[in-house]
């Protein structure tokens, strides 16, 4: 059994990715890839935060989430064929593992790679449906505090005062990805500050109450 688990985890498509890409460095603000280019090669992340983001038919930079260290990014395109439907820049100085389109659908032959990518759609499909109902149901308020809740699930820290998180982007940017003005998400951290919620410093902030914080989310407990 044990090495049938072995021979599964180097069959898996992280470590495959590993195995057959290459690490590559990409400065902050430098894209790992541009939305309309071709598909040609998929990423893996390896350390730092890259934005994936989309241009409006006005020209307005619209944010889609955030992708960490241990997530596959471009994959879809490599999948489909088509273009690529957003842009993957980083925040900050990224780590990442490269490796051609081929890699990817070669190890998808392999059922614990075809499962883990299985995975990582149904991972992002939900996220995306719950987003769907949140701007729907949510006032800004409301999706400001669920954007600063999955930015501390996935990347906060435990500290004195709370869970401390970077926050390595724009209020624009912010406004963005929560489908808000940049007024009115201003406005949103204001209440959430006078609330005692949060405290914000210069691209970064501290969740003091989190329960205050999922409420305002409007999340079952």
């Amino acid at each position: 059994m044990r090495v049938q688990e072995t021979q599964q985890d180097l069959r898996s498509l992280s470590a495959t990715l590993r195995r057959e890409g290459h690490l590559r460095h990409f400065r902050r603000g430098q894209a790992l890839f541009t939305e309309g280019d071709r598909a040609e090669r998929v990423f893996l992340i390896d350390r730092g935060w890259v934005m994936i983001s989309c241009m409006s038919a006005e020209g307005r930079e619209i944010m889609l989430g955030l992708r960490g260290s241990g997530d596959i990014i471009g994959e879809l395109s490599t999948l489909d064929g088509e273009a690529r439907s957003a842009t993957a820049l980083p925040v900050a100085d990224v780590d990442a593992i490269v490796a051609s389109g081929s890699v990817l659908t070669q190890a998808l032959e392999h059922p614990a790679a075809a499962r883990e990518l299985i995975g990582v759609l149904a991972t992002r499909l939900r996220d995306a449906d719950r987003k769907r109902l949140q701007f729907a149901t949510l006032d800004t308020l409301g999706r400001v505090a669920e954007r600063l809740l999955e930015l501390s699930e996935r990347f906060g820290q435990p500290s004195a005062d709370g869970v401390a998180v970077e926050m390595p982007f724009s209020q624009e940017q912010l406004a963005s990805w929560c489908g808000a003005s940049r007024e009115a998400t201003v406005k949103a951290l204001a209440a959430l500050r006078s609330l005692k919620c949060i405290s914000t410093g210069r691209q970064s902030l501290v969740i003091h109450d989190m329960d205050a914080l999922s409420g305002h989310a409007q999340r079952r407990p």
